[in-house]
């Protein structure tokens, strides 16, 4: 069920109505109908999802409740394995068997020998990158005594595949959500206020921002050796907008809806596009997935303190292997590979936490050197998206060297040109508002304290007419493919 279809506009008022409903009936009950509710809402796509992440859930509530009965150190690492090699042979088998095969296929093939294998009708089951990494948090934190292992499987059910945030984030750790299932919820009108807000914006960037950047991004990257450099250049930034949209809108959605449950998700983006340096950029970009890393494999192989040499190879580990956790295609390895190749020098130059807060923080306008700055990092995190965008490496790097011939000063007439210069007021609106919210979780946050009641309406109701009237068709989600 996309967040952006009329399915969900009818399911989400009818769970509201029924969860604050049930307020006055025991919390097991809440739980109980946002348990069914969320499988209902993963089902919508296939109901057989539904016995994969069931499985995952009853081996990690399992092995949770037996670490913390256990105190002997080798049994406790044993069940801590199991937990680990389930998991992630479920997300291996299904997500990357056949890339695996292909790989070994064209090994041996370069090598003159002559082998084949079978490619599997494999069906990627949605949000399986995250509710795999968000399930798996659960268990780490039980081994490392940070969580106390949970005996209410209600709740732990609930906490997986709470439906909000099941499909693509933000990932949550068991120690921020899996506590709010055992709380008390109270309607909160002002946070329900606020998660409207959140959606709303969500929408916006979704469906007015991200699906119409789409349209012109495909188009030319779906055709790149009929175009300029300057044309290219246009579509790197396109895709680059498109996929911040895309998926900063499905995080707002998401954490919006949780506000109107009760329930408080982590942020899992910060205005990426105003960092001054690419360290910056991704501590502000898929927050939670960086932080995930971060505390699951990059501090255990000792992050930053046994040296040059072993800091530079931790740093190259953690971003391959996200690259590769966005798919299975070497595009997505090479992605995460020049990202360490250029952040790397700000970690041996110590200067990777410059920026640590918000930029031209009490100011309305940036100074010259960080709009130099802000520039700079855009274009850089742009063109590496081309890698990420491309089918195939080769692709990436033709459509690069296109960018980057004479012709990166010409543009062609695409079709609809009218409708890309709409969408070029649409993207500079966006980007200006964002600029003005930038001290808040999200843009339209705490409306009610800056703009008098009158044009706050007038505000909405044009945002809410301008997704009406420009949003393309149902479109699915960048991060559903992940």
């Amino acid at each position: 069920m996309l967040f952006n279809s009329i399915d969900f506009a009818l399911f989400l008022p009818a769970v509201f109505l029924v969860y604050w409903s049930l307020n006055k009936a025991s919390l097991s009950v809440q739980n109980i109908f946002l348990l069914f509710a969320s499988y209902f809402f993963y089902g919508w796509w296939d109901w057989r999802f539904l016995i994969l992440m069931l499985f995952s859930s009853i081996v990690d509530f399992t092995v949770g409740n037996l670490l913390s009965k256990n105190k002997v150190h080798k049994t406790r690492k044993l069940l801590l394995a199991l937990s680990v090699f389930v998991n992630l042979g479920l997300l291996g088998f299904f997500k990357y068997f056949n890339f695996f095969a292909e790989s070994f296929t064209e090994v041996f093939t370069l090598f003159g020998s002559s082998f084949s294998a079978d490619r599997l009708g494999i069906i990627l089951p949605v949000g399986i990158s995250f509710y795999t990494f968000q399930t798996m948090s659960y268990t780490i934190d039980v081994y490392r005594n940070k969580l106390p292992a949970t005996k209410n499987g209600i709740a732990f059910f609930a906490f997986i595949s709470f439906f909000p945030q099941l499909v693509a984030g933000p990932i949550e750790r068991a120690t921020h959500l899996l506590p709010q299932f055992f709380v008390k919820r109270k309607f909160d009108y002002n946070e329900a206020s606020e998660g409207v807000r959140q959606i709303l914006w969500g929408l916006f960037k979704k469906m007015v921002i991200a699906d119409n950047c789409a349209f012109f991004a495909n188009l030319i990257f779906e055709n790149y050796t009929d175009y300029s450099g300057g044309t290219l250049l246009l579509g790197t930034v396109l895709f680059t907008v498109q996929i911040y949209g895309d998926f900063s809108g499905y995080s707002d959605i998401a954490i919006g809806t949780a506000r109107l449950f009760g329930f408080k998700l982590s942020a899992n983006f910060s205005y990426p596009f105003f960092s001054r340096d690419i360290g910056e950029y991704w501590r502000r970009w898929h927050i939670s997935l960086s932080s995930w890393f971060r505390d699951y494999v990059y501090i255990p192989l000792g992050g930053s303190k046994g040296g040059t040499a072993k800091t530079v190879r931790n740093i190259f580990i953690i971003f391959v292997v996200s690259g590769f956790w966005h798919g299975a295609n070497w595009t997505f390895v090479l992605w995460g590979f020049l990202n360490a190749l250029f952040i790397v020098p700000y970690f041996l130059l110590k200067i990777n936490r410059n920026n640590l807060d918000i930029v031209a923080k009490g100011k309305r306008l940036p100074n010259f050197r960080e709009i130099v700055e802000i520039l700079f990092t855009f274009m850089l995190t742009a063109l590496l998206f081309v890698v990420f965008r491309a089918p195939t490496i080769a692709d990436a790097f033709a459509y690069l060297k296109i960018i980057f011939s004479k012709s990166i000063g010409i543009f062609e007439s695409l079709q609809h040109q009218n409708s890309l210069y709409l969408l070029g007021v649409f993207i500079i609106a966006f980007f200006t508002a964002e600029w003005v919210g930038r001290d808040y979780k999200f843009t339209l946050e705490k409306l009610e304290l800056r703009i008098p009641k009158i044009p706050r309406y007038a505000l909405y109701f044009t945002i809410a007419m301008v997704i009406f009237l420009f949003a393309e068709k149902e479109h699915s989600f960048i991060y559903f493919q992940f």
